[in-house]
């Protein structure tokens, strides 16, 4: 039916748990950072990296030395938080350290990562077909590359974009444009799978792409049931095989 799949990650083929609050994480963040030689309470610590990534996302949006400054949808790149974190004690890290810090939070964020039932063998199934796929998340490049490393699916995508990178990300057509401009997608010839109503498929019909919504465990809760051509009311993707590829 199509010569383009593009999927969403989390909530989408994988399934996630991550928290963010908990006083343990910061405690435990507040160590990292002494190791360094800089001292954080663990409340403060918090407080600030949280301000940090409102100011990024401020800074993102209006800086018009990016190409999409004028977007609604800017996007961050996590680093330059964790950077701040500690220029702001009179530190200036280097780019290991700033990946490693990155990376230590992520992993004691995550609660739960897996493939949902089904994912491998839809992605082969369609690999199988002749066609094309491609990844198109909202996501940090220093937390998804590892994780779809692991999980090892990124061999089976044709082109993987990752918001992080490119500064701009879903329901933001110039996201979706990527696509177009860097592996010459059809948008007439795709159809984007996700669980966002608003982020994918919004996103998609903005660009003239087909759409299926899969609600899963992840969606947003606010989400309502959208108009787009495909829609399955719980996860399964074996019958999301079904429907694309039948």
């Amino acid at each position: 039916m199509y010569d383009s799949y593009v999927f969403d990650l989390y909530g989408t083929l994988v399934d996630i748990k991550t928290d963010e609050t908990k006083k343990v994480v910061w405690k435990q963040m507040a160590l990292f950072y002494r190791y360094s030689g800089i001292v954080y309470n663990w409340e403060e610590l918090k407080e600030m990296f949280f301000q940090y990534c409102q100011r990024e996302e401020r800074r993102q949006k209006y800086d018009n030395t990016s190409k999409f400054f004028h977007e609604t949808y800017a996007e961050i790149k996590i680093e330059n938080v964790f950077k701040k974190l500690y220029t702001a004690k009179g530190v200036e890290p280097d780019d290991e350290l700033v990946y490693k810090t990155a990376v230590h939070f992520r992993r004691i964020t995550i609660q739960r990562l897996k493939l949902y039932k089904g994912a491998r063998e839809l992605l082969e199934a369609i690999r199988n077909s002749g066609k094309k796929l491609y990844l198109l998340t909202n996501a940090q490049r220093v937390f998804t590359e590892f994780e779809i490393n692991s999980l090892d699916i990124a061999k089976y995508f044709d082109g993987i974009i990752i918001s992080s990178d490119e500064g701009v990300k879903k329901p933001d057509k110039e996201f979706f444009n990527i696509l177009k401009d860097r592996y010459d997608v059809d948008f007439s010839k795709a159809i984007m799978i996700g669980n966002d109503a608003g982020s994918d498929v919004n996103g998609a019909k903005k660009v003239g792409m087909d759409a299926m919504y899969i609600h899963s465990n992840i969606s947003p809760a606010d989400d309502r049931t959208p108009n787009c051509k495909f829609v399955l009311e719980k996860m399964n993707l074996k019958q999301a095989g079904k429907l694309l590829l039948e």
